[in-house]
C-alpha cells in the first residue's frame, strides 16, 4: 500500500471492530488501544474503502475544537 499524506496531525492507528451500513451513512467502530472510536462516514466511502472487521486503519481527526475533561 502506498503512503497516504494528509494534513491532519491527529492520527490514531487502530483496528476496525464493526462496520454498520445504513442506507446513506455508515458507522465505523475502531479500537485504538483500549478505547473505541466511532466514525460516521458515507456508505459510499465505506464501500469504496472496502472496510471490514479486522482492517488496520487510522482515525484522522481534524477539528476546530477539542474539549478536555478531567475528573475532580
Amino acid at each position: 500500500m502506498k503512503e497516504l499524506r494528509v494534513s491532519a496531525r491527529n492520527r490514531l492507528p487502530g483496528t476496525v471492530t464493526r462496520v454498520r451500513l445504513g442506507s446513506v451513512m455508515a458507522q465505523v467502530t475502531i479500537r485504538v488501544g483500549r478505547q473505541l472510536v466511532d466514525a460516521v462516514i458515507t456508505r459510499e466511502s465505506a464501500e469504496e474503502l472496502g472496510l471490514k472487521k479486522g482492517d488496520r486503519v487510522a482515525a484522522l481527526i481534524k477539528s476546530t475544537e477539542v474539549m478536555v475533561a478531567k475528573e475532580i
